[in-house]
């Protein structure tokens, strides 16, 4: 029997320390933590990795503080738009979605893409449709509507640009409350990322892995982007050997293939997994990339690097079923 574990992120960049307070920070962990414990229930009653990782992203989604589902930002036209991917590393089967609208929680939407359909990603006005023939709970503009997403918009197209989710975010404004000061907000070098991107990887009993992540993008975007999240292998992997999620500047976990290349390091150089991942987030640094990964192996091994200021994650395996969540380095 193989040693269950699970990962989380909800995303990388971050507020920084000088702007995050006390307050803010137990929001942030609240968050992780309700996810930890959503995934491990699965985990602990013998569940599959698959059911573990839907459920802890299900409950980041529902979370209003993380750059998904409900907390999604707005694109330049004001409204949310959603990507989601999922992976099943036994069978590698996958499914992703993108551009979807007022699903309530994207990750569900992309498990229907790769259990009902013979195909991996599914976007805009026909994702929506298939939503709608499965089924999957939508909810109105108003349940996505987020005082401090909307004044990151505002800032945004103020100044005329994409907008970073979470690095200089003022804390109080996170918090929901209506704080701006042009001095420090928005920060000089903003711009298109997905930092507050959601994820989870885990490892059942029978060291089956899985791999899911979910974002909303980044603020005022335009021109149909898409970033690495729902691109299998850039952003979500998982297989026989590792589950990964990603978060960070998508663009470059792109170009860097960056989810599938733990995987690759692991198989072709026979190196373990922290190894191998370190040397991924090496190599998005060397391209300039900024953000992180967390990742599971079949032995119940995480690791979760990354090369931004910092990047909200937790994790629990089966050592001790000790829940460890952190922000910062």
């Amino acid at each position: 029997m193989a040693k269950i574990a699970l990962a989380i992120h909800g995303g990388a960049g971050t507020i920084l320390r000088s702007q995050m307070t006390e307050e803010l920070e137990l929001e942030y962990r609240r968050g992780l933590e309700a996810a930890l414990k959503a995934g491990w229930a699965v985990l602990e009653k013998g569940g599959p990795s698959l059911d573990a990782v839907e459920a802890a992203v299900v409950s980041l989604e529902d979370f209003p503080l993380f750059n998904s589902g409900r907390g999604a930002v707005f694109t330049s036209e004001g409204k949310n738009e959603m990507d989601a991917a999922i992976m099943d590393g036994k069978s590698l089967s996958a499914g992703a979605v993108a551009f979807v609208r007022n699903v309530r929680n994207p990750i569900r939407l992309a498990r229907k893409v790769m259990e009902k359909t013979e195909h991996i990603l599914l976007a805009g006005e026909g994702a929506n449709q298939f939503a709608a023939e499965m089924g999957i709970e939508t909810a109105p503009d108003e349940y996505f509507f987020t005082e401090h997403r909307w004044l990151q918009l505002q800032d945004a197209i103020a100044d005329g640009r994409v907008q970073l989710d979470h690095v200089s975010e003022p804390a109080a404004s996170a918090a929901g409350q209506s704080v701006r000061t042009k001095r420090n907000w928005p920060p000089a070098n903003a711009g298109g990322s997905d930092l507050g991107t959601v994820g989870a990887v885990a490892c059942d009993k029978n060291g089956s892995l899985a791999a899911a992540t979910s974002t909303g993008g980044m603020t005022n975007k335009k021109f149909g982007r898409i970033g690495d999240t729902p691109l299998i292998g850039a952003g979500t992997y998982a297989d026989d050997l590792c589950a990964v999620s990603c978060t960070g500047h998508g663009e470059y976990f792109m170009l860097g293939v960056s989810a599938y290349d733990v995987s690759a390091r692991m198989r072709y150089k026979e190196i373990s997994l922290e190894d191998a991942a370190r040397e991924t987030i090496a190599r998005l640094t060397e391209i300039s990339g900024e953000g992180g990964l967390i990742a599971v192996d079949t032995h119940g091994n995480v690791t979760l690097p990354f090369n931004s200021e910092g990047m909200y994650r937790g994790h629990i395996t089966g050592n001790d079923n000790l829940m460890v969540v952190d922000i910062y380095s």
